[in-house]
Order: structure tokens, then sequence, then C-alpha cells
């Protein structure tokens, strides 16, 4: 079972996670301008777009906030705030190699419970500017959280159902010899979908969408589009780190330490996640609630039937 880290992690957490997203979404700078401009430009062309998420900040910092009429702003601001409040709240039962902020008993319905809170944010954060295309945006997620949600459910189920535990740091531990993904397959790629759904990024950025000019942001300026968006990295961040003690063995690996081994995988999840975002198109909503409920469901939940009689028959 993993040691819980010292008091200072909790400081060093967000911040961690802060420098983690401003790392990927310099990453996916370099990618968006390699793919719009070609290969020409060297080094110090993608030095300027890596750059870019911290101009963008900065930009931010100094406009103006927005103001629409008789705007709901106390639920409006509180919906903006929960997002990366309830990423920060996520990762603190990720564990750091082998050691975690937490790592209460059950940890997997912690990390299940605080994507609720997100849903709850987006939701909020689209309602509170009184605004149609924002409300739009709100919704959308709503309905995108209702298709995802259950095989996302089933995928963290079997990995806890394959360490008969809760405990994150139980389900680490249950990988020491084979990783969860080598028999776990599909629970893994489920998460991965949900990963980038959860975090309204990607092919699911249909919250989010240029038809409804924004969606959910679409009323956001300033420092409030600034911790929206930010959160939206967090929430990438992560979910893609989660993967890693759920399905990646965690910080079990040769020569490394622990800590490094968990930062080599959660790296790769990202790129990954990265480059599934530049490979897939932007998913309607009814064309992945149709998908979510007819393919998904039913293969997640073949996926933990396998699992449980693996777990069984031991």
């Amino acid at each position: 079972m993993p040691e819980t880290a010292p008091v200072w992690a909790i400081v060093v957490l967000p911040v961690a996670l802060a420098v983690a997203a401003v790392v990927t979404a310099g990453f996916d700078a370099v990618l968006s301008g390699a793919a719009g401009r070609g290969p020409a430009g060297g080094i110090r062309r993608a030095g300027r777009r890596a750059a870019a998420p911290v101009r963008e900040a900065l930009r931010l910092l100094v406009q103006q906030p927005r103001r629409t009429t008789a705007a709901d702003r106390l639920l409006g601001r509180l919906g903006v705030v929960l997002v990366p409040v309830a990423a920060v709240l996520a990762g603190a039962v990720l564990p750091w190699g082998f050691r975690a902020v937490s790592d209460p008993s059950v940890g997997v319905v912690w990390f299940n419970a605080m994507e609720a809170l997100a849903w709850a944010a987006v939701w909020l954060a689209g309602w509170g500017p009184n605004a149609v295309l924002s409300l739009i945006g709100g919704y959308r997620f709503l309905a995108q959280g209702l298709a995802y949600e259950l095989p996302h459910m089933f995928a963290l189920t079997t990995a806890a159902l394959g360490a008969e535990s809760l405990r994150v740091g139980d389900v680490v531990a249950a990988q020491e010899g084979v990783w969860f993904v080598v028999w776990m397959p599909v629970a893994f790629a489920v998460y991965l979908l949900s990963a980038l759904a959860m975090a309204f990024w990607g092919p699911f950025a249909h919250p989010l969408a240029r038809d409804a000019a924004g969606g959910a942001a679409a009323e956001l300026a300033g420092v409030d589009r600034l911790v929206f968006l930010g959160g939206r990295w967090l929430l990438l961040v992560v979910t893609a780190g989660f993967s890693v003690p759920l399905f990646l063995g965690g910080g079990h690996g040769p020569l490394l330490p622990g800590w490094a081994w968990t930062l080599l995988k959660t790296a790769a999840v990202l790129a990954l996640l990265v480059i599934l975002r530049r490979a897939l198109p932007v998913l309607r909503m009814e064309r992945y609630m149709e998908t979510a409920w007819m393919v998904l469901v039913p293969l997640t939940l073949l996926q933990a039937l396998f699992v449980a009689v693996v777990v069984l028959n031991r």
C-alpha cells in the first residue's frame, strides 16, 4: 500500500498540475502550428508556439470581464471556479509514484464524485450569464455527461474489481506483476475516451463548439475565461494521470524510481490524447450518445464480466 504524502504536498499538488497543464497546452499549440503552417520555421518558431498559452493567459488577466443583462453572477462565478477546484480535488488521490496526498478506502469513488462536481460546474458556468448560447453549451455538457458517465463508471469499476478494492493504492499494488491494461484493454480504451469527454476537449468539445459561439464559455472573458479554460486543461491532466494507477501499473517499472515512471506514463497518455484531438473530428451529441449506449456500455459490461470471472477463479 502506498504511503501518504507529507503535508507540503497539498500545496505542491495544484502547482504541479498547473505546470503540467501549461506544458500540455504548449505541446498542443506546437502541433496546431505545425498542422497549419507545415514543418518549416525551426526551433525559434516552435518556441513561440509553445509559449502561446502563457501569452494568452497574460492577455486574459488584463482583459475586462463581460457582463450580460440579469446574469446570476454568483452561480456563474461559482461554476467557473469549481472547474479547476474539481480537478485539484480529483488529483488528491492521484499517486505520485507510490505516494498520494490522500489514499482513502474509496479513492476510486472519490475521483468519480469529482467528475460529477465538474458536471455541475460547467452547467452553472453556462447558466450564470443568462444567455442563450452559453446555456446551450451547458446543456450539451449534461447530455454528453449522461452518455459517457456509465461506460466511464464501468471502466473505473473494472479496475477496482481487478484489485478487489476501491483504494487507489491497492489498485497500483495489484499491478506489480501484470498491468491491468494487458487484460482490460476495452476498459482502458473507454477510460481514455471518457477522459477527453470529462475535459470537454478534442472530439468532445461540442459544449464549447463554434456553432454556439463558444457554448458554455461564450460570455466568459478576462479572468473568468482564464480560470474556466485553465480548469479544462487541469481536468485533462488529472484524468490522463489517473489512467496510470488504474491501468498502467502506477509507479511500477524497471530501473527508474516510481515517480519517474509515473511522470513518463502520464506524459505518454497526455501525448496520445493531444494526438487524438488532431485525429478525430468533434462528435455531435446524438451520434455519440447512440454509440455510447449501443456499443460502449455493452463492451464495458462484457469486460467487467470477464474480469469478475478471472478474479473469482484465482
